[in-house]
């Protein structure tokens, strides 16, 4: 079911469908791909919104999505990309058959991703399956609320929820699978993935993606 899925680091996120290739917050990339067909931007921190690595994904015909309020500094890779389309959270959209919504991503108890931001996850349709990307969010009422059959979820703590936090919001939503990102690199430790793991519910099953 995830085949066509690949994490690089942090949210760095690959996905391969038939419409073509997306990115979501290209980060650490090693070599030139140049093959996305869409960059989906959760936010503008650094280790989402990399610009030396968008110039390694970017295609001929790229769209790149990002956050509202992201628009002003969108215009940093403008010159590269074919278009930029700009999203609020809680919408849905459709780019060249390409569907997807917007999920509200922000912190409840700490300030480094706040709700007035209006940063974003993705839940993408890709294969007949929904794909939720989640961004750096902790479990807020909005991430609960989600219908997926995969979820990409943040558990290193400190800037998102934690493991255990995560497989407390995984044990909601009740996905297929559940791939655990933003971990083992900028913050937290490839522990953490143990935690988590142990901490999601049967039948959901967990799938390691990033290498370390």
């Amino acid at each position: 079911m995830t085949e066509n899925i690949t994490v690089n680091e942090q949210n760095s996120i690959r996905i391969v469908d038939r419409l073509g290739v997306i990115y979501v917050d290209p980060f650490q990339i090693r070599e030139l791909t140049n093959d996305a067909a869409y960059i989906f931007i959760t936010h503008d921190h650094y280790d989402h919104f990399s610009l030396d690595d968008i110039a390694k994904v970017v295609g001929d015909n790229t769209t790149l999505v990002v956050p509202e309020k992201m628009e002003g500094k969108a215009q940093e890779v403008a010159n590269l990309v074919k278009r930029i389309v700009t999203v609020k959270p809680g919408v849905y959209r459709e780019l060249d058959g390409l569907e997807f919504e917007t999920v509200p991503a922000y912190n409840i108890m700490k300030p480094f991703h706040r709700k007035d931001a209006e940063w974003v996850g993705y839940i993408f349709r890709v294969d007949g399956k929904r794909i939720y990307v989640a961004g750096d969010t902790d479990a807020t009422k909005e991430a609960k609320a989600v219908k997926c059959d995969i979820a990409i979820v943040p558990i290193g703590g400190t800037y998102t929820m934690d493991a255990k936090k995560a497989a407390e919001l995984v044990n909601t939503l009740r996905p297929s699978v559940v791939i655990p990102v933003h971990y083992g690199a900028v913050v937290g430790s490839p522990k953490d993935g143990e935690v988590f793991a142990e901490n999601v519910m049967e039948p959901i099953k967990v799938e390691f993606k990033i290498r370390f």
